[in-house]
C-alpha cells in the first residue's frame, strides 16, 4: 500500500520557548529546532514513523525550500518536490514557560505561477500506483480555489482514494468531485453546512447527509478537547480523548488524519480507526514544537479510549 500527501503551502516549522513574551523587549529564547512542516508533510511524517510507504510531495522554493528539502530527507521520507521561483515559508511556535501558552505565528507563503500548481496536477497524475492521496494545509496565493476540485476529479478518474484537509471554498468545490474522505474541524464543517451544528447528534446528522447525497464517503470531524466524530454509509461513532498534559497543539489533527487513513486503508472498522485516530492526536499533544505522534505513545492512549456509535 502506497500513500502520497501532497502539501501546496509548506513550511520549515520553527519552534523555541522564552520565559514571557514582553513588547518591545529583547527577548532570549531557547534554542530553536526546526522541523519539515504543512499538512501533507506532517501526514507523511507520522505515517513513516509507523513504517508505511509514502512519498511526500510538495512546492519548494529558494534557500528555505532547499532546506526543507533537506529536513524531509533526514526524516527519511521520499519526496517528490515541484519548484518555485518563490521563497518557502517559515511559521514560528513560541512555547511561554510562565503561562504555558503557546503562541503560532503562520506566514502567507510564496504566490504560485499558474505553471507551478498546474505542473502539481501533472505529476501528481502521472504517480499510476498510489492507492491514497492525502490532501492536506492551505492553498498558496495564485491557486484557483477549485484546485482541490481538480485533484478530486484526478483521484477519482484514476481509482485512487483522496483524503481531503481543508476548509471553506477549496473543501466546498471539492465536494462536487467526491473526494474519498475528508477532515474539518467543528468550526471548518458549521461554515461548510452552513448552520450552528451544536450538538453531536446534528454534527452527525450533517455528515451523513453529505454520504448520503453522494458528495463524500467518510466524514471526521475532529473537535478538540471532546475528541471526534466518524460518519461512514455503516454510522456515526464518537470518541472522547484521554485527559493528557498538553505541551503543544502542533500537528494533533495531522497526526490524527495519518492514523485514520492508514486504518482505513488497512480495512479496520470505523470505530476501532477512530479510537487509534484519536489516540494519534492526543499523542502529538504531549511532544514539544512539531514533534507530532509517537508509536508507543499511540498505543498506551488507545488502550484507554472507546468510541461510541450514535443513533442516526
Amino acid at each position: 500500500m502506497k500513500i502520497v500527501t501532497l502539501t501546496m503551502n509548506p513550511s520549515i516549522d520553527l519552534s523555541t520557548s522564552v520565559d514571557r513574551l514582553q513588547p518591545f523587549s529583547k527577548l532570549r529564547c531557547a534554542e530553536p529546532e526546526r522541523e519539515p512542516g504543512g499538512g501533507g508533510i506532517n501526514v507523511a511524517r507520522v505515517l513513516k514513523r509507523f513504517e508505511r510507504d509514502v512519498v511526500a510531495a510538495y512546492v519548494a522554493g529558494g534557500t528555505e525550500g532547499a532546506f526543507l528539502r533537506q529536513l524531509v530527507a533526514r526524516a527519511g521520507i521520499e519526496d517528490l518536490v515541484i519548484e518555485t521561483d518563490e521563497e518557502t515559508r517559515e511559521d514560528v511556535t513560541v512555547f511561554e514557560r510562565e503561562t504555558g501558552d503557546q503562541f503560532r505565528f503562520v506566514m502567507p507563503g510564496p504566490h504560485l505561477k499558474p505553471t507551478v500548481w498546474q505542473e502539481v496536477l501533472q505529476k501528481i497524475g502521472e504517480l499510476h500506483v498510489t492507492d491514497a492521496l492525502v490532501a492536506s494545509g492551505s492553498l498558496p496565493g495564485g491557486v484557483p480555489e477549485d484546485f482541490y476540485a481538480t485533484l478530486a476529479h484526478l483521484a477519482k478518474g484514476a481509482g485512487v482514494r483522496l483524503a481531503l484537509d481543508a476548509s471553506g471554498l477549496p473543501l466546498e468545490r471539492a465536494l462536487k468531485e467526491k473526494p474519498w474522505l475528508i477532515k474539518p474541524n467543528l468550526k471548518e464543517f458549521c461554515e461548510l453546512i452552513g448552520e450552528p451544528l451544536e450538538t453531536t447528534a446534528a454534527q452527525a446528522a450533517a455528515a451523513r447527509v453529505l454520504i448520503a447525497e453522494g458528495k463524500v464517503d467518510v466524514v471526521a470531524l475532529t473537535l478538540a478537547e471532546e475528541g471526534a466524530m466518524l460518519a461512514t454509509r455503516d454510522g456515526a461513532w464518537v470518541a472522547c480523548p484521554p485527559k493528557v498534559k498538553v505541551v503543544s497543539t502542533v500537528g494533533a489533527g495531522d497526526s490524527f488524519l495519518a492514523m485514520l487513513v492508514m486504518e482505513l486503508m488497512a480495512g479496520v472498522t470505523p470505530d476501532a480507526a477512530l479510537v487509534r485516530s484519536v489516540a494519534a492526536g492526543s499523542a502529538a499533544l504531549l511532544r514539544p514544537g512539531t514533534d507530532l505522534c509517537w508509536p508507543e505513545d499511540v498505543d498506551r492512549l488507545a488502550a484507554g479510549i472507546m468510541a461510541r456509535k450514535l443513533e442516526t
